[in-house]
């Protein structure tokens, strides 16, 4: 089984007792798909709660469904945005759905809900007698550390340092509190091998008394994003009343192989659609086995990550950092908003939501997206969907760091990046998969995980060749969400 779920009967019974001390309940993956199934007596208490608020109730605000309030929103439509086209440059709609209204700013607070919450309530953690350990490449660990303070264990956040000031200055308030800790180790976004090793290094110090939750090998990251993003993703098309042969693409950057699960689901109820993984072109692992430093903050690489489907993968789109950058700059210094408004056309809305909206890593996947409207050669009425991860206010200090390198932002710089970074982006460093491709890339995940990560050369091979392998990690959905059910019925006995 792909997700454990085998209970502890006496770790269960304490991590009942823990959470019956807080007051603390769980929301099933039904209740994050569909909020409106959320009981009144969790709403009222949203009313009252800040949206990034240290209360367990918040929980419940793992969903893409949260009202766009700061403080006491409640629950409505996916929240996502249609970018302009006269942004893009494309024919095709491009739809972005938007992580900002999550707590803590971003999705990932729901990959790592969605690997604590069964093992609590199996009892494969302790939240008592353990400390959760959350590898990542930016917001995995501040989603995981969020996690833990919710449910007052104590936890270890491991990231790169060279990853924004705003993510480390968030995560040493909220760690310092908590009594938790943070691990910042050498290099990028693409240094993960560093992550693991740390990782290793904990694990032989620490032994049974932490649990190391590695969102890049959890299946239960890829079952949130197949069951909840891919579902949010279906209400947007059904909402806009988009045919089934106009959904043609979804792109996402590899990551940690999670959000790309949301394209399965969407695969498997729209069979013509393609899946672009996206990456940096400064680090081009699926591309050409490639490596090096990026600076698309998040979104990690030299590796494929144990929970990517490669088989399902239709292309690859490599994205210059540096487009990410300055368009980045265009969207917030004001020299670029008003181009945008004043030149390009757009208005104050639509300005206002690029600013609000898009951080760095969702500019990457914006690009990817349009690489693939401009590869498929997509007309009017088709759609590509894809991913605002979080917003912008995790880089605000990375404009007057590019002011100092690049100098001021102009007019004359906005008009620079908006023709070279956005309508002259090019199919150039995308590269549609044949089957030998795939392959390729799936056979990179052998160095990582099996040489290095003791998985094994029987499972790596299921993964490519059984049929049954990867179709039968949705269903554990409705499993997990009986278990939550039961964990939370003894909670409140």
């Amino acid at each position: 089984m792909l997700i454990n779920l085998k209970v502890n009967k006496e770790v269960r019974a304490r991590n009942i007792e823990r959470c019956r001390e807080k007051g603390i309940v769980l929301p099933t993956f039904k209740q994050m798909v569909d909020p409106s199934t959320v009981p009144a007596d969790i709403k009222a208490k949203l009313k009252k709660t800040e949206l990034w608020g240290e209360d367990s109730v918040n929980l419940f605000r793992v969903t893409w469904h949260n009202e766009q309030k700061e403080k006491g929103g409640l629950f409505g439509g996916v929240n996502y945005i249609e970018l302009p086209k006269k942004l893009t440059g494309v024919k095709a709609r491009i739809f972005c759905l938007v992580g900002k209204y999550f707590p803590t700013g971003a999705h990932k607070v729901g990959a790592t809900y969605s690997c604590l919450a069964p093992a609590l309530v199996t009892g494969n953690f302790d939240a008592q007698n353990q400390q959760a350990v959350w590898p990542s490449t930016g917001n995995y660990c501040r989603g995981g550390a969020f996690n833990s303070a919710l449910l007052g264990c104590k936890s270890i956040a491991i990231l790169p340092e060279d990853m924004s000031k705003e993510r480390f200055d968030w995560l040493k308030d909220l760690q310092d509190r908590h009594e938790g800790e943070i691990i910042a180790t050498p290099g990028c976004e693409s240094n993960v091998k560093e992550i693991f090793d740390k990782c290793h290094e904990l694990n032989d110090k620490h032994g049974k008394n932490i649990r190391i939750f590695n969102q890049f090998e959890q299946f239960e990251n890829y079952l949130w994003h197949y069951t909840v993003t891919g579902a949010a993703i279906e209400e947007i098309i059904k909402d806009n009343k988009i045919k089934a042969e106009n959904v043609c693409g979804y792109a996402s950057s590899t990551g940690s192989g999670g959000t790309l699960a949301a394209g399965d689901k969407l695969k498997k109820d729209y069979p013509a659609l393609k899946i672009a993984a996206g990456e940096a072109l400064q680090c081009p692992t699926l591309l050409r086995n490639g490596f090096g430093g990026h600076r698309i903050e998040g979104i990690g690489d030299k590796h494929v990550p144990w929970i990517h489907n490669v088989k399902n993968t239709d292309m690859v789109c490599a994205i210059d950092d540096q487009d990410c950058i300055d368009i980045y700059r265009l969207f917030n210094e004001k020299a670029g908003m008003e181009y945008l408004e004043k030149n390009v056309g757009l208005t104050k809305k639509e300005v206002e939501d690029l600013h609000t909206f898009m951080g760095i890593s969702g500019i990457g996947n914006t690009l990817s997206a349009i690489k693939m409207a401009k590869f498929y050669e997509l007309d009017e009425n088709d759609c590509v969907f894809t991913i605002c991860t979080d917003s912008s206010i995790m880089y605000t200090s990375r404009l007057a760091e590019q002011n100092e390198i690049q100098g001021e932002f102009t007019a004359d710089t906005a008009a620079r990046v908006f023709a070279a970074s956005l309508m002259h982006q090019t199919i150039e460093n995308a590269l549609e998969l044949g089957y030998y491709d795939r392959l390729r890339i799936h056979n990179l995940k052998y160095y990582t995980w099996v040489e290095q990560q003791g998985k094994t050369y029987e499972e790596i091979n299921k993964q490519w060749y059984d049929k049954t392998y990867w179709t039968s990690i949705p269903p554990m959905a409705e499993k997990i969400d009986k278990l939550i059910e039961e964990f939370n019925k003894e909670v409140l006995s």
